[in-house]
């Protein structure tokens, strides 16, 4: 059991999948469509049935609400992730399904504009991923204020219910989390070497220190 609920997100592969089930994940996320870095929705269906005890969530970065909901109860989805630029009115028309809205963090994105955003959707959406990732943004920008405070952040994770991804070395995990505090950490999967062989040993790394011993 882990000290922290964990999404893993972006997995097109069984081998992720597994290894993500095996430590106890709360989150299975699977990019649907076609396409490079996508995975066909019957595919993630083939795949779910060959994990437990975790959630399987669709990832719909561009899809219409009425791709969506067709997709979710074609999979059997616990939950969907949306993209930044989707309206409250069309995540309202999910009504019924648990949502997780991404925010991609970025330079451009204020304290205010981010607090506004968050406001202006807590009402449709259960769970927020803010995305430091995808811009690079790490734990040691936010030692320095950049962009956001920590402490800053840290209300943030008091407020809504946070999913964070953020760069981090496996080392800094207990830090990260003491200092912001968020409901769980986001974590990807990746391509596989070879069909069924994949290294996980960074990953390894920072799961094993936020085991329960």
């Amino acid at each position: 059991m882990l000290k922290i609920k964990v999404k893993a997100g972006s997995i097109t592969n069984l081998t992720d999948a597994r290894y993500f089930a095996a430590r106890e994940v709360e989150w299975l996320g699977f990019p649907i469509g076609a396409g490079e870095g996508l995975i066909e929705a019957v595919k993630v269906k083939a795949i779910a049935e060959w994990v437990d005890g975790v959630k399987i969530v669709g990832e719909f970065p561009f899809s219409t609400p009425e791709e969506i909901r067709l997709l979710s109860q074609q999979i059997g989805l616990d939950a969907v992730q949306v993209g930044m630029f989707i309206s409250p009115q069309d995540i309202a028309a999910l009504k019924g399904l648990t949502v997780i809205k991404e925010v991609v963090i970025s330079d451009q994105l204020s304290a205010t504009e981010l607090e506004d955003h968050l406001a202006g959707y807590t009402d449709v959406c259960d769970f927020f991923l803010l995305n430091f990732s995808a811009a690079g943004l790490s734990w040691k920008a936010l030692q320095s204020g950049h962009p956001y405070s920590i402490d800053f952040l840290k209300n943030i994770c008091q407020k809504y219910a946070v999913i964070l991804n953020l760069d981090f070395h496996h080392e800094e995990v207990t830090e990260v989390i003491r200092a912001i505090n968020p409901l769980a950490l986001a974590v990807s999967g990746g391509e596989e070497e070879r069909v069924g062989v994949k290294s996980f040993d960074q990953l390894d790394e920072m799961l094993d220190m936020l085991e329960i011993e």
